[in-house]
């Protein structure tokens, strides 16, 4: 039961930071469209968000190693 656990929580940690990753990505190039001069601004704020977000599984791995361990 513990393993199963581990593996919807990672499972949907990952299914949910590939779409934060889409969205901030799509929001990004949308950005970067409609105002070229911004790029540099744009890309630099949207790679600390995509980190912050890839921070969510990583986080989910670690807990779901826990919960497995504690079994």
């Amino acid at each position: 039961m513990a393993l199963l656990a581990a593996a919807i929580a990672v499972g949907l940690a990952a299914l949910g930071a590939g779409i934060g990753n889409g969205l901030i990505v799509s929001r990004t190039v949308e950005g970067i469209a409609r105002q070229p001069e911004a790029r540099g601004t744009l890309t630099t704020t949207m790679l600390i968000g995509v980190a912050l977000v890839e921070a969510m599984p990583i986080i989910a791995v670690v807990i779901a190693f826990m919960v497995y361990g504690a079994r």
